[in-house]
């Protein structure tokens, strides 16, 4: 599977392939036309409860992961779509605002597709 993650605020590289943005809000301080976005789906994207009640705490890590996926469990479709961009373009990168890395919805999401994909 060729599905990586990147800060959105990281320079375009040609290399990331179909673009897509997971977050549920346009990225602070990015202009539209610099973002080299080819899909904002904004609909994947944790809920506003969510979100709001994680607040990028990562001793909360584990509960939001748990939640998060509860909520992806309803959105086959949009996991299925990542899945069909990627099998006719190759290489799709996900998009993420957050600034860790590591803790933010991007992860649970590939994590998500790669659970599919080995089912």
């Amino acid at each position: 599977m060729a599905i990586r993650l990147k800060r959105v605020y990281e320079p375009f590289d040609e290399h990331d392939g179909y673009r897509i943005l997971v977050d549920r809000l346009w990225p602070r301080g990015l202009p539209e036309e610099s973002a080299h976005i080819d899909l904002w789906l904004r609909r994947i994207a944790p809920t506003t409860e969510l979100r709001e009640w994680y607040g990028h705490e990562v001793s909360e890590w584990p509960e939001f992961q748990r939640r998060y996926r509860e909520e992806l469990s309803k959105h086959d479709d949009l996991l299925g779509l990542i899945g069909d961009i990627e099998r006719h373009r190759k290489t799709v990168t996900l998009l993420f605002g957050a600034k860790d890395e590591t803790h933010n919805e991007a992860n649970v999401i590939l994590e998500a597709l790669s659970d599919t994909h080995a089912s």
